[in-house]
C-alpha cells in the first residue's frame, strides 16, 4: 500500500530484502514441485521397466519351453 501512495519512492533495504526473500521462497516452492513431479516420472518408469523385464522373462521362458519340445 505504501508503494501506491508514493510510487517513485526508492524502497528501503529492509523492503528489498523482504521482497527478495519472498521471491526466493516462491522459487523454492516451484522447484520442489518440479522435483516431486520428476521423481514421480522416475518412479513410474522404474516400475514400468521392472514390469516389462518380468514380462520379457516370461515370454522368453515360454519360447524356450516350446522350442525344446514342451507343450505350451
Amino acid at each position: 500500500m505504501e508503494l501506491m501512495k508514493e510510487p517513485f519512492k526508492k524502497p528501503s533495504p529492509l523492503e528489498m530484502i523482504a521482497e527478495e526473500l519472498a521471491d526466493a521462497h516462491m522459487e523454492k516452492l516451484s522447484a520442489e514441485t518440479a522435483v516431486e513431479y520428476a521423481q514421480s516420472v522416475v518412479d513410474y518408469n522404474v516400475t514400468r521397466i521392472t514390469r516389462l523385464n518380468s514380462r520379457l522373462d516370461e515370454y522368453r521362458n515360454d519360447f524356450e519351453t516350446t522350442k525344446i519340445g514342451g507343450t505350451k
